[in-house]
């Protein structure tokens, strides 16, 4: 079995036992270094402020959040080999837990100094066809002191979070979208990151609005 073969059969694994997957170094190094160097070079005026909820109840809410999206690029080579390692995934995760994944979708995330996302869940029971998402760090360096880590609660009633994770380069965290709310606390410099969905044909809405 490859070294890939072995990191997706673990990510469908974590997944069935407990929810949620964490990998370090999931990319190879060079990808996640063209992935950051890509996403550092865009011109500020692509990225858009991220709203919340959906159709008629979008809106913008900068008490709740304040991070910036550009949504992934399949002709830049760096994204589309990003988006064939996901679809990868979303096949491994499908063949082992048969969860009927139908598509993917995910945009690069900036939260500058001083932004940051409340507390959330990525989608309800029955009333989102998001099912697993993906966060992908591309930050090099970071440390306790910068701040921007992600905290996940195993409730909406949990006053403290079970598991915080800083963005580290190469961490990957994988989660059921409906069942971990969680929220990205405010970041002392620059965090980048890849956020994204896989999701099911099988409900009516579609998640996020474009």
């Amino acid at each position: 079995m490859s070294r890939e073969d072995k990191l997706l059969q673990s990510i469908a694994e974590q997944l069935a036992n407990q929810g949620y997957a964490i990998i370090n170094h999931a990319l190879p190094d060079e990808l996640t270094q063209q992935l950051y160097q890509r996403v550092t070079t865009l011109v500020p005026e692509v990225f858009k402020p991220a709203g919340i909820g959906r159709y008629q109840a979008h809106h913008l809410d900068e008490d709740y959040r304040r991070d910036r999206i550009h949504w992934l690029d399949a002709n830049d080579p760096a994204q589309a080999d990003y988006l064939v390692w996901m679809e990868a995934l979303r096949q491994g995760i499908n063949q082992q837990l048969f969860m009927g994944l139908f598509d993917y979708e995910s945009h690069f995330a900036h939260y500058a100094p001083g932004t940051f996302y409340k507390r959330h869940l990525d989608a309800f029971k029955g009333e989102s066809n998001r099912v697993v998402t993906t966060v992908f760090y591309l930050n090099p360096a970071w440390c306790e002191a910068d701040g921007g880590e992600i905290a996940l609660y195993a409730d909406e009633q949990q006053e403290q979070p079970f598991k915080t994770l800083y963005p580290q380069a190469g961490t990957l965290l994988v989660f059921l979208s409906d069942q971990f709310p969680h929220e990205v606390r405010c970041a002392k410099r620059d965090r980048y990151s890849i956020a994204g969905w896989f999701r099911v044909k099988a409900l009516g809405a579609v998640d996020p609005p474009r």
